[in-house]
């Protein structure tokens, strides 16, 4: 923006060209003392030296004409305005600083970072840059580098009176340097200084924005991980702790290059508030440690806590002395609740907790550090020395270890310390559950080897009779099992029954019934009795589970004797037989079964299911169902099973058909 001459230029240009009136005339500006930016080999000059402080508030003090030979020296790098204004603490603060630049030099540009909450940058007389209101005070956040050109008519001149108007809230005067630092305004070439600025705020915010990226990977994968693992609710507190972390990111992000009143960061305070009872709650679901109600209402008092001084805080409400001692419970919890939780369990055993000790024994010893430090800042003979080694915690450009065009502290080590240690404990647990899932998988097949073993893979051979069966296991090995022997007097034993439950341990219990049946029959082939030595067998090894199951003795001549233990009822020629009921398998310990006897016909057929078949269910969540199972029932086995598993298979699938050949019947 160009900006017409003043009147002040003007009568500069005829005093500079008048030798003879030019000692008299630029007599004020003598008196001050000019600071020499002709030569800027650098991107930037930091303003340090050369400036006048004076307290108190007059419009007149931005003009370039005005006299301040009165006003106090100050050294922007090494003064403080403690030492200038020992007995007072004034609100408005005015700096000035008489500049000389190149008048044929490249275009210039201020730049301004962290001066103050409220303040306003004048060049002779114009206001050139603004931040909040001075009075009414309203404060603005001033964590954006902001810069602005200086017109073009007052660089001309070959001399510029740069003037502060500065807000001091109780805040700022807690600082040891309160108000201007010498890094806190910048000149040069408003293109390279604004490619330094950019590469600041790159270099600044590098580690920051890998931490945040890093957090919301970690989330991700712990949302993912807590949909498979319901039971382990640490992913979803990791989950929910990211996301409260993140909450402030759209503000944090607009900051970097923009101002905004400071009661916005109203946000960090709802950020605080959720992320700490999610990092406390994330950090105990992790050891597997209970929250008992005492720690549960610290925690919430820790959390509201903060919540409530952020915001008053950032408008200026409450200084950083005053800040630190309303953190106090969030400080401890951190620093020692926490930690000592962690070394108990970390002794027991649990390396979760060793490992989530070392980011939350850094963090804690890191505030305390910061806090102590600001405290130690208070006391006159260590103001200096200790609000040093304080600002060199800080986010500031006086603190951090340079790395390249970057820059690394404390605070930013910590931000992606976090999230890295939660991610090396997700990735042992998983390279843990990897190898403890191979070993089951080895399990499994060996028990699905068995499985195959003891589970008949074709019909038994019984003249008069024709066997078919099929056995599809929901998963590598079932809970299902079915066993047809001969009786060794031209008929047939068939035991079919269902244990509750999928997988391994389902698998087992089959085997020690498929053991048990074939023990009965070598001393029976009464199905009440069967069942009965089966149900002892069971009591007692099924850990408040179950089994169903049916026994039927089918006699040379046709004879049917069928017991039930809750089983399905078989189909008879496509009808379902009409069983009483009984208890399953494993439930009562000396269990009656009573029988029931019918006689198969010559060319009839018993079809026998497990449940699997009528629990079919389709995308629609539609059953099976009983009816499509009845319909089906004098279908081949191969038949009915395909379309139960067609229609959607939920559970273990078993289908057995006896049929007495109707020629070899006729010929007995």
């Amino acid at each position: 923006m160009v900006y017409p001459p003043s009147f002040s230029n003007i009568w500069r240009w005829l005093a500079a060209g008048a030798i003879c009136l030019g000692v008299a005339l630029c007599a004020p500006r003598a008196s001050a003392q000019v600071y020499d930016a002709t030569q800027l080999g650098q991107p930037r000059i930091d303003l340090g030296a050369g400036w006048l402080v004076h307290a108190g508030d007059d419009p007149a003090y931005a003009r370039s004409d005005f006299d301040d030979s009165h006003w106090l020296p100050f050294n922007a790098a090494t003064d403080s305005l403690h030492t200038l204004f020992p007995h007072s603490r004034p609100e408005i603060v005015w700096y000035r600083l008489h500049l000389k630049v190149p008048p044929r030099g490249p275009n210039l540009a201020l730049r301004e970072y962290q001066l103050s909450s409220a303040f306003v940058v004048y060049t002779d007389g114009v206001p050139l840059l603004q931040v909040g209101s001075i009075a009414p005070f309203t404060p603005y956040d001033n964590s954006a580098r902001l810069m602005a050109k200086i017109p073009g008519d007052q660089v001309a001149t070959g001399f510029i009176v740069i003037a502060l108007r500065v807000r001091l809230s109780p805040v700022d005067w807690v600082d040891a340097y309160p108000g201007l630092r010498d890094w806190k305004l910048a000149l040069g070439e408003d293109e390279g200084l604004a490619e330094n600025t950019w590469l600041q705020t790159i270099g600044e915010s590098l580690l920051w924005w890998l931490g945040d990226l890093t957090l919301i990977g970690l989330m991700l994968g712990a949302l993912l991980l807590y949909s498979a693992q319901r039971r382990r609710t640490e992913y979803l507190w990791l989950f929910l702790w990211g996301l409260a972390s993140l909450l402030p990111l759209p503000l944090n992000l607009f900051s970097m290059l923009h101002t905004f009143p400071a009661s916005l960061n109203i946000l960090i305070g709802l950020s605080d508030l959720f992320s700490t009872y999610f990092m406390a709650r994330m950090y105990l679901a992790f050891i597997d440690r209970p929250i008992g109600w005492r720690l549960h209402v610290y925690l919430v008092f820790a959390s509201v806590t903060i919540a409530v001084i952020e915001p008053l805080f950032f408008v200026g409400a409450l200084n950083t002395v005053q800040f630190a001692f309303f953190q106090a419970p969030l400080t401890l919890l951190i620093s020692v609740i926490l930690p000592v939780i962690l070394i108990a369990r970390a002794r027991r055993g649990n390396r979760d907790a060793g490992i989530l000790l070392v980011p939350l024994f850094l963090t804690g010893l890191y505030w305390d550090f910061f806090y102590g430090a600001l405290l130690l800042s208070q006391i006159p003979g260590l103001r200096y020395t200790a609000w040093r080694f304080f600002q060199s915690l800080r986010y500031m450009p006086v603190g951090p270890l340079p790395f390249g065009p970057f820059n690394l502290n404390a605070q930013d080590f910590l931000n992606i310390l976090a999230p890295v240690t939660l991610a090396l404990i997700i990735l042992l647990r998983t390279n843990r559950v990897s190898r403890q899932q191979a070993i089951l998988e080895a399990e499994v097949a060996n028990a699905r080897a068995v499985q195959q073993v003891i589970l008949p893979d074709h019909a038994e051979t019984v003249p008069g009779y024709e066997v078919e069966s099929v056995y599809e296991p929901a998963q590598q090995v079932g809970g299902d099992f079915f066993q047809v022997l001969p009786d060794g007097a031209g008929g047939l034993l068939v035991v079919i029954g269902d244990v509750a439950g999928k997988g391994l341990p389902a698998a087992m219990l089959v085997s020690v019934l498929v053991g048990a049946i074939r023990t009965a029959a070598a001393y029976s082939q009464v199905p009440a009795e069967i069942l009965a030595q089966l149900n002892d067998r069971l009591m007692g090894r099924t850990d408040g589970g179950f089994a169903t199951a049916m026994a039927v003795s089918i006699a040379a001549g046709g004879a049917v004797t069928i017991a039930n233990a809750g089983h399905l009822p078989p189909y008879l020629d496509g009808r379902e037989l009409d069983l009483p009921g009984a208890l399953p398998l494993g439930i009562i310990s000396g269990t009656h079964y009573e029988t029931t006897q019918l006689q198969l016909a010559p060319g009839s057929r018993l079809t026998f299911y497990s449940d699997g078949v009528i629990e079919a269910q389709n995308e629609r969540r539609e059953l099976f169902g009983f009816d499509r199972g009845t319909a089906i029932s004098s279908r081949p086995a191969a038949e009915i099973a395909a379309a139960a598993k067609q229609f959607g298979q939920s559970d273990d699938i078993t289908v057995v058909a006896i049929r007495r050949s109707a020629a070899i019947a006729t010929a007995a």
